[in-house]
C-alpha cells in the first residue's frame, strides 16, 4: 500500500482509477499529449459526498428543518471544507501535475485540493462499494462533524453566505457600499452583497462592517441566490431593501 492508501486504510484494487483521481488538468495542457485527468471522477465524487454527508445529517438532527439541514451540508461541501479534508491526507504532496501549475502553487490551491478529494472519493466508490466509501469519509471527517454539533450556523451570516454560494460557484460574493448618510457621530452605511453579476441583497448599520452582516443575515433569510430573477448590480437603485 502506498502512503495515501495506508492514511484511509484502503487498498485500490484498480490503481489506474486511483492515478486518475490524483492528476491534476494541467499536466494533460503542458504536455499537450493525452493524459486521464481527474475532472470526471470530480464530478462523480461530488455527488457520493452530497448523499453521504446529507445521509448522515438528516440522521444525526432529526429536529432540524430542511433549510438548516442544507446550510450544514453546504458548510461541509463548500471549497473550504473539501480542502480542510485534502489537507488532513497531505493531498497536495500526491498530486500530479504540469510544471507551470506546481511552480505557482498548485499543490497548496485550495480548488487543486478539493478537486482532487472529489476525485479521489469518486474513484473509492467505483473501485469499492457505497457503505466503504461512505465509512472512509466519516471516519475522515470526524472531528469537523462533531464540531458541527457546536457551532452556532447564524453566529457568522457573512461566512455562511460564502460556504453556501461557493458550495455552487467558486466565486466569492463582494460587498460594497452604496450609500453613507447622517453626522460624523451617527453615520449609517448601506451595504450590497454582489455575487455572479447580481445584487443579491442590501443592509444598513452604524458600520461598514455590521452593515455587511445584516446584508448576509438578510440574503440567507430570502434565500436570494436560488431567486430566478435578482436586481442588476446598479449603485442608483433604492435603497427601501435594507435589513431590520
Amino acid at each position: 500500500m502506498n502512503p495515501l492508501e495506508q492514511r484511509i486504510q484502503y487498498k485500490f484494487r484498480n490503481p489506474l482509477l486511483l492515478a486518475e483521481a490524483l492528476t491534476h488538468p494541467s499536466l494533460g495542457y503542458e504536455t499537450q499529449r493525452h493524459h486521464f485527468d481527474n475532472q470526471r471522477l470530480e464530478f462523480l465524487g461530488d455527488a457520493v459526498l452530497q448523499l453521504i454527508f446529507t445521509e448522515f445529517l438528516f440522521d444525526s438532527y432529526p429536529e432540524l428543518p430542511e433549510g438548516e439541514l442544507t446550510k450544514l451540508r453546504a458548510r461541509l461541501v463548500s471549497r473550504d471544507g473539501l480542502r480542510v479534508n485534502a489537507e488532513a491526507l497531505d493531498l497536495g504532496k500526491y498530486l500530479m501535475m504540469g510544471r507551470g501549475e506546481e511552480a505557482t502553487g498548485g499543490r497548496g490551491r485550495a480548488s487543486a485540493l478539493a478537486d482532487a478529494y472529489e476525485a479521489m472519493i469518486g474513484a473509492l466508490y467505483l473501485d469499492s462499494d457505497y457503505v466503504t466509501v461512505r465509512r472512509i469519509v466519516l471516519t475522515e471527517t470526524r472531528e469537523r462533524l462533531e464540531e458541527l454539533v457546536v457551532e452556532d450556523p447564524t453566529a457568522n451570516p457573512k461566512g455562511r453566505l460564502q460556504e453556501i454560494l461557493q458550495a455552487i460557484t467558486p466565486q466569492s460574493p463582494s460587498y460594497e457600499v452604496v450609500e453613507q448618510f447622517g453626522p460624523e457621530h451617527m453615520k449609517q452605511f448601506v451595504t450590497r452583497i454582489l455575487w455572479e453579476g447580481r445584487e443579491l441583497a442590501r443592509g444598513n448599520g452604524r458600520s461598514k462592517k455590521d452593515a455587511e452582516v445584516q446584508a448576509a443575515r438578510k440574503a440567507i433569510e430570502l434565500r436570494a441566490w436560488e431567486a430566478s430573477t435578482l436586481p442588476q448590480p446598479n449603485a442608483s437603485s433604492p435603497t427601501n431593501n435594507f435589513a431590520e
